[in-house]
């Protein structure tokens, strides 16, 4: 069984991360560290080290997004995960946040269960984040300028195998989905998945759909592919 992540909780009130804390460590989940801004958050990992910051995105001085910018910017292949925490499911920060590297978002009102198994994904590089999700989010706060784009990838370094795949995922397919699409097995599938977000250098699904978009593989409004069989 995996070693379970341990955990920064950033947050400037200190009613969420005591909540947030006693839910975790009453699933065996370490909370390493808590912060009350940004400043104190980048602090926390640099000192402990943590698998994964859950990260508000609103907080006086410092906030969430810039302190994720910082925390994400480094070459140290063992960077932190990122989970925002939000009040709202379509802030336009939480887009910011994922073009930024953050892995998936939260929010605040989160059951116990959910935010457990949120934090148990997180060494995965599974969706901390459903694809659908993320592709609604994207969809309303995307943009082609290729100066801002943070996650913008030169998709060249992909076959047009991996390429369809991204296509779909960033259409908000499932690997469930993408098994029944192309009709392979999900380990298959979990495959090309893995391959595309190494090629690209990505932390995860999340980021993948991000991608999906701001290159133009996918446009916003448009559909999940039709079915079709794909050989090989």
């Amino acid at each position: 069984m995996s070693k379970l992540p341990r955990v920064v909780i950033a947050d400037d009130q200190a009613l969420v991360r005591t909540g947030f804390s006693l839910i975790l460590a009453a699933n065996g989940i370490d909370v390493v560290a808590e912060a009350s801004d940004g400043d104190d958050a980048i602090d926390a990992v640099h000192r402990t080290r943590p698998d994964l910051v859950l990260m508000d995105i609103r907080m006086p001085g410092t906030d969430g997004l810039e302190a994720t910018r910082r925390i994400l910017s480094g070459t140290d292949p063992d960077l932190p995960r990122v989970i925002m925490l939000t009040t709202f499911d379509l802030d336009r920060y939480v887009y910011a946040a994922l073009t930024a590297g953050a892995s998936g978002f939260l929010l605040k009102d989160v059951t116990p269960e959910h935010l457990v198994a949120a934090v148990r994904l997180a060494r995965t590089g599974d969706a901390l984040l459903a694809p659908a999700i993320t592709r609604r989010l994207v969809e309303r706060f995307v943009s082609r300028d290729t100066q801002t784009a943070a996650l913008h990838r030169d998709l060249s370094v992909l076959t047009p195998r991996e390429l369809e795949v991204l296509r779909s995922l960033g259409s908000g397919l499932s690997n469930a989905e993408l098994a029944a699409h192309f009709r392979l097995s999900e380990a298959t599938v979990k495959t090309h998945v893995a391959r595309i977000l190494a090629k690209l250098r990505l932390r995860d699904r999340a980021q993948a759909v991000v991608v999906a978009y701001e290159t133009g593989l996918v446009t916003p409004g448009a559909g999940a592919p039709a079915a079709e069989p794909w050989t090989g």
